[in-house]
């Protein structure tokens, strides 16, 4: 570890090969945040005065970032060029660890996975997964250290930096210097990394911010396909046995959260464990993002057939190129072939052109989506109609609105405005509406906002749902993207040898 005399001695020597002005190092400097004055730098490289780490650090940065750009040292041509040969120490060393140590492994493995990419990052980590409530960050056994207990996701560092995806740093009673990395799968919430470094003076290095960064995302990714082929992981997350129902649901759901640089998608159904009837679906392309929202009536078992076959046929009509009307026909058709006219359905079907903001939509007996704008309600989107799927076609209506950038479609289910408290007093909108609206004040990220209304709503019905209870939220945007994925800043320049 460099000393301070050391440090501001190597600084100084940089300095001179810059051939750089004081004045201009200090434009520089300035640039990247440094506080001190020209004065203070010009004593600082005369080594007559010390700066505080940080701005030590900064002048360092601001130097090494001039030579950066003067030319390196001169090197014997090949005839060709080379490929650089595997990575052996690193980042890139620490991927390629994960993605040798997973291939054709149990997902029992994974613990011993992320040890072994750890030590080319020089820590030690364990991996967290939320639960299906959003409730709690379980850890994946086999990871170094004794047995460890769940976390709350509410009211823990942990769960803060699952909660807004961003790296939180603490040192521990025992003296152990932590990170706590979201993990993420493209832009959905799988769990947490506990990333164990040596010092506690490494939690200040960005370099490894950054490195633990796309770590964690990549086990993500890593996570998502080995749940595919296992129990292990999804044993792990469900802390409440599911019903035969609820597992059907389950299996039909798309990714609860997800996006391209045009749109974001995220939504929830509830009780994880006990769902019955509730589903949604959606398809996101370049120029559209396509979506539904389907309320098969009852809670049973014949509910989730019901819910299936709903989402199968709309799922089956849009991807064969089918309109709105068309879209919800298929669903009718099959539920009332399969059940007869013993199960309804109520649902939502809608279609918005990425490129213009255009949203075409049709409601079928089912509560009417909610217009979301600089963070208020600002409209209710009931100019499409149908009758409830199932009862026979009297008269259909598409409906259109044309969305400013920014805006988000609020989908749910009765299940959410409709929970009742002991004293029989419904959620109803204005709760929902006012959750909405502090989600946005506090620009929280958009699967955030979801998990505070269904909880909320658990709240609301002291932790027992009486119905299922669905929320689907569609942001047209191009920058809510960032609270997504909020990749730590560029490190520091590498020091000159």
């Amino acid at each position: 570890m460099t000393t301070q005399e050391q440090q501001q001695r190597l600084i100084r020597i940089a300095h001179l090969r810059t051939r750089q002005t004081v004045d201009d190092l200090w434009l520089r400097y300035a640039a990247l945040g440094g506080n001190a004055g020209t004065a203070d730098l010009e004593a600082f490289l005369s080594g007559t005065a010390d700066l505080p780490e940080v701005e030590r650090d900064r002048v360092a940065l601001a130097v090494n970032d001039h030579l950066n750009t003067l030319a390196g040292a001169t090197r014997a041509p090949y005839s060709h060029n080379l490929r650089p040969p595997e990575p052996s120490t690193g980042l890139p060393a620490a991927l390629v660890a994960m993605l040798r140590g997973t291939h054709l492994a149990p997902p029992e493995a994974l613990s011993a996975v992320l040890s072994a990419a750890g030590r080319h990052l020089g820590v030690s980590a364990v991996a967290y997964l939320a639960d299906d409530a959003k409730e709690v960050l379980v850890p994946v056994p086999g990871g170094p250290g004794p047995e460890r207990a769940p976390l709350r996701i509410d009211g823990t560092l942990p769960g803060r930096a699952f909660r807004l995806l961003q790296i939180e740093t603490t040192v521990s009673d025992d003296g152990q210097a932590r990170l706590w990395v979201p993990v993420i799968d493209g832009v959905e919430r799988i769990g947490v990394l506990d990333v164990m470094t040596r010092a506690p003076a490494e939690l200040t290095d960005p370099h490894l911010h950054r490195q633990c960064w796309w770590w964690a995302h990549y086990l993500g990714h890593l996570l998502s396909s080995m749940t595919a082929y296992g129990d292990f992981f999804e044993t792990l997350r469900v802390t409440r046995p599911r019903t035969t129902q609820a597992e059907l649901v389950w299996r039909l759901l798309p990714p609860l959260t997800a996006g391209t640089d045009r749109v974001l998608v995220s939504g929830r159904v509830e009780p994880s464990h006990d769902v019955g009837g509730d589903l949604f679906d959606y398809a996101l392309s370049r120029d559209r993002a396509q979506f539904a929202v389907i309320d098969a009536m009852g809670h049973d078992l014949r509910a989730g057939l019901a819910a299936a076959t709903a989402v199968s046929a709309y799922r089956s009509a849009r991807r064969s190129g089918a309109g709105l009307f068309e879209q919800a026909e298929a669903v009718h058709d099959a539920v009332t072939e399969q059940f007869e006219g013993d199960v309804l359905a109520t649902g939502v079907v809608a279609d918005l052109d990425l490129t213009t903001g255009r949203l075409r939509y049709l409601v079928a007996g089912h509560p009417v989506p909610l217009l979301f704008r600089d963070g208020k309600v600002v409209k209710r989107l009931d100019g499409g109609r149908r009758p409830v799927l199932g009862l026979d076609l009297r008269g259909v209506t598409v409906g259109e609105e044309h969305l400013q950038p920014g805006d988000t479609v609020v989908l749910y289910t009765d299940g959410i405005t409709e929970a009742r408290d002991r004293q029989r007093e419904e959620f109803g909108l204005a709760r929902l509406t006012d959750t909405l609206q502090r989600g946005a004040a506090e620009r929280l990220p958009l699967p955030e906002v979801v998990r505070r209304v269904v909880k909320a709503i658990l709240e609301h019905q002291d932790g027992v749902l009486q119905d299922d209870a669905t929320l689907l939220l569609v942001r047209w945007t191009t920058v809510g993207q960032d609270a997504l994925d909020p990749e730590p800043p560029a490190p520091y320049p590498e020091a000159p040898v």
